[in-house]
């Protein structure tokens, strides 16, 4: 297994591009999880392993969190290959549609804290 496959240097116009396009919902939820603010826990916005780009990731618990729109529904065999990837790194893959987090911040929340909790915290 390759030991330097977070952060590719080539993909991060694309990093910086997400980033500057960020949809309402990604705000949302990055205003909850950053500055360490969620329970102390350190998330990262828009960052890859391998050629995927994570919506945003916590190091430490290497846990990924994705938030699908109407889109996903066409990219299906995508997403699985990107969550089998991840998955094969030891990086759990959680995902809310956008409507989740419209509708129900608190139980998106309250999933993510329940996913640090039985996350075993990453040695790399």
């Amino acid at each position: 297994m390759p030991t330097n496959i977070h952060n590719k240097k080539y993909l991060q116009d694309a990093r910086k591009e997400l980033r500057k396009n960020i949809t309402p919902e990604e705000l949302a939820l990055w205003y909850q999880l950053r500055n360490n603010r969620f329970y102390g826990y350190n998330f990262k916005r828009q960052h890859s392993a391998g050629n995927f780009i994570i919506d945003f990731y916590c190091p430490l618990k290497k846990l990924a969190i994705e938030l699908d729109g109407s889109q996903h529904l066409d990219n299906i065999e995508y997403d699985k290959e990107r969550t089998d990837f991840l998955e094969s790194l030891g990086i759990k893959v959680i995902r809310f549609w956008n409507d989740e987090v419209n509708k129900n911040m608190h139980g998106v929340l309250l999933k993510i804290k329940e996913e640090l909790e039985t996350q075993t915290p990453s040695l790399s």
